[in-house]
């Protein structure tokens, strides 16, 4: 039986596709990604805020599905299985992806700053980029998704530290109507 050509290879069902994939066929890989690569990648960008990781782990779900692909038991929709393997794979950076931490006293009680401070690591070109992204993608969320006196609160309270009742006494307004609004500010900024 003759390889299949690439048009014709594309033409076929996804589990005809991951039947050729299994043997060998690299065209048929080729075909499976063509036809998942919009959708994973859209699917991927709404979790990640980063376009660096969204394009790493786009090609990590690719590699997973490849190195995977003869688990794939047809019990359910190839469709399915492809985003049960990409929700695994986000979950995974997800979890890799944790952030040293600094102790901010030692046992004594003294200051780690001083000693932090000279120890402090330049950030690389592309972890500037990725700060200025999430800056630039924060504010663009603050500018057109908060009311203006949601601004005001989250200026206040998270980037000056001042308390909720001292914001509250400022604004001539009750602590729980301060803290119900923030919560609402902060429901906005992290469903991105």
């Amino acid at each position: 039986m003759a390889a299949p050509e690439m048009n014709d290879v594309a033409a076929l069902a996804d589990e005809e596709l991951v039947n050729l994939i299994s043997a060998g066929d690299h065209e048929a890989f080729s075909a499976l990604y063509d036809r998942y690569f919009k959708r994973i990648y859209h699917f991927v960008d709404k979790r990640m805020n980063n376009i660096a990781d969204v394009e790493e782990t786009v090609q990590e779900v690719f590699v997973n599905v490849f190195s995977s692909v003869d688990s794939y038991r047809r019990e359910a929709p190839f469709a399915a299985w492809i985003f049960g393997v990409t929700r695994r794979t986000i979950a995974s950076r997800f979890k890799k992806k944790r952030h040293p931490t600094v102790p901010l006293e030692d046992e004594e009680g003294e200051s780690a700053a001083s000693e932090f401070a000279s120890s402090a690591v330049v950030p690389s070109a592309i972890e500037s980029i990725e700060y200025k992204q999430r800056v630039a993608s924060i504010d663009r969320l603050v500018n057109q998704k908060l009311t203006r006196e949601q601004q005001v609160l989250f200026q206040l309270h998270h980037l000056e530290n001042r308390p909720i009742q001292e914001i509250a006494n400022t604004l001539g307004k009750s602590e729980n109507a301060i803290k119900s609004n923030l919560y609402r500010a902060r429901k906005i900024l992290l469903a991105r």
